[in-house]
């Protein structure tokens, strides 16, 4: 487990690379880790929603199979020793535009669906980072209906 931290690091943060692209890791690391927390807040940690986290980093960070794996790792570790969301938050906030950030939200109602049910704690932390993340109720309940109906 180590080893597959220090090579992720290794790969993405080497002297070569610039801090445009540190911070590109740090947006993803933060994407990922409040995509995490959905997946446990309601105390079960379920295989179809550990499936749908590692295809949506896949998917939406243009990633291999390999680095999803190892970005879904260092993202686990970051969440299991964060003491709040802000930050995540804050890190999206200062880099994100109002479109990323109803996207990211969507990304966090698809981790949510994925078992589909939605646990009250689940809705309650969507709803909480939607407001950290300084989102309109509106833009919060489109995002959410966006994915709801895209699920039927």
């Amino acid at each position: 487990m180590l080893d597959k931290l220090r090579n992720f690091f290794d790969k993405y943060l080497s002297v070569e690379e610039t801090s445009e692209q540190d911070t590109e890791h740090a947006l993803r690391v933060a994407a990922a880790v409040l995509m995490i927390e959905v997946m446990k807040m309601d105390f079960e940690i379920k295989d179809e929603e550990q499936e749908q986290i590692l295809l949506l980093i896949k998917e939406e960070f243009n990633l291999s199979d390999e680095d999803a794996t190892a970005l879904y790792d260092v993202a686990t570790d970051k969440a299991l020793f964060a003491t709040d969301f802000h930050e995540f938050t804050k890190l999206l906030n200062d880099h994100y535009s109002v479109e990323q950030k109803i996207r990211l939200v969507r990304l966090l109602w698809k981790v949510a669906l994925a078992d589909g049910k939605v646990h009250a704690y689940e809705e309650h932390l969507i709803r909480r980072v939607a407001d950290l993340m300084h989102l309109r109720h509106s833009e919060y309940i489109q995002a959410k209906l966006a994915e709801v109906h895209e699920m039927d």
